[in-house]
């Protein structure tokens, strides 16, 4: 069987959020493809990064152009004039190719565009909800990464629920650390006592109210720095402004994008780590500081309790309130027995979920499809 796979997210240096996904799937997914069964050929709209799989007899890889409206144009005309032609074409995103015959397979992340409409731009959300309806309609299968978001899915497109896969992303230690603890710390210019977020500065994460919970424990003379990792990515300038907006500016530090091998040494050293956001299609990094044995705050809603399990110190991410007595009470029993069996019930919540399984549950639908037993 030829599995042909998009490969255009995965191919990125600063990987995050559906980036992340596509390059853990595709690189578990080499590891376990029987050569002698299937052949994997991976689209691409430039040359693969060095960290991306090998090439072998039974993967390789098509530079397709051009990268602009890649599902349009580039990937459908490489799929179209290739041959012996791909008995499946799987997309790790929203997006499946336009205008071709074979069958499709694709991942959908989360529905945030359709809950929260107004913290998107017009064009990104525009596209979200076209192309993603438009996936929807026309893949055989469509892969997620929560039950949570399964079922939205069927509700708000109403697919059938055989039609959807359940593939929880997993837990990736870093192969290689290449700084002590006391290095990061100089690199970053971060000192103890703080507490964690990482996620991409974007309205959906509740930073805003994040800063202002925050501000509001600092009253009550708590020497705590609040550490904000991510890279920037829409309507971010409200998120940037509200440490001086609430007059703790000298006690927020937004560190913009830290490498997987970095961040290791930051999860370890929290008082804890929140995210307050209004929606999660899963939330890896409750998944990675649940591993490291941080206290996780998170809110009530969507995903996160799904990921969080009996770890989560939950929130309601519309009151500030709430997520200020939340981050006070996870800093407060971090060391007490309340809150080391949080700690306890997240190392064994983590076990639940790898990379492995969830490219042998991809892998599965792939060959299914492929065969046209779907």
């Amino acid at each position: 069987m030829i599995i042909a796979i998009d490969g255009y997210e995965a191919n990125v240096k600063n990987r995050v959020g559906i980036g992340r996904y596509a390059f853990e799937i595709l690189t578990h997914l080499y590891e376990i493809i029987d050569g002698s069964r299937d052949s994997v050929l991976v689209y691409l709209p430039s040359p693969p990064l060095s960290d991306m799989p090998k090439e072998t007899s039974w993967w390789s890889y098509r530079i397709a152009r051009p990268s602009k409206l890649w599902t349009f144009i580039g990937l459908p005309f490489a799929l179209s004039k290739d041959f012996p032609k791909a008995d499946v074409i799987f997309s790790p995103t929203h997006y499946i190719p336009r205008f071709i015959s074979i069958q499709c397979v694709c991942s959908i992340m989360d529905l945030s565009y359709l809950f929260y409409p107004e913290m998107f731009r017009p064009k990104d959300l525009h596209q979200l909800t076209k192309w993603t309806a438009y996936s929807v309609r026309h893949a055989q299968k469509i892969l997620t990464i929560s039950d949570s978001t399964k079922h939205a899915i069927i509700k708000a497109y109403h697919v059938p629920e055989d039609r959807i896969v359940v593939t929880y992303p997993g837990f990736t230690k870093p192969k290689f650390l290449t700084m002590s603890e006391s290095d990061i710390f100089k690199k970053y210019h971060v000192s103890s006592p703080f507490i964690l977020s990482v996620g991409t500065l974007q309205p959906r994460k509740n930073y805003v109210r994040l800063i202002e919970a925050f501000a509001q424990m600092q009253k009550k003379d708590l020497d705590t720095t609040l550490v904000i990792v991510g890279k920037k990515g829409w309507l971010y300038e409200d998120i940037l402004a509200a440490p001086k907006r609430f007059g703790i500016e000298d006690k927020v530090k937004f560190l913009d994008f830290v490498p997987d091998e970095d961040l290791p040494s930051l999860y370890k050293q929290a008082l804890c780590f929140v995210l307050p956001s209004l929606y999660e299609g899963f939330g890896l990094p409750v998944l990675e500081a649940m591993a490291y044995g941080t206290p996780v705050v998170v809110s009530n809603v969507s995903s996160l309790p799904e990921i969080a399990g009996k770890a989560g110190m939950y929130v309601d991410p519309q009151d500030v309130e709430s997520i200020a007595k939340g981050l006070e009470t996870a800093v407060a029993e971090r060391e007490k027995k309340s809150g080391k069996e949080r700690i306890a019930a997240g190392l064994i919540q983590v076990k639940k979920f790898m990379w492995e399984k969830a490219a042998k549950q991809t892998l599965e639908v792939l060959e299914e499809v492929g065969k046209g037993t779907v």
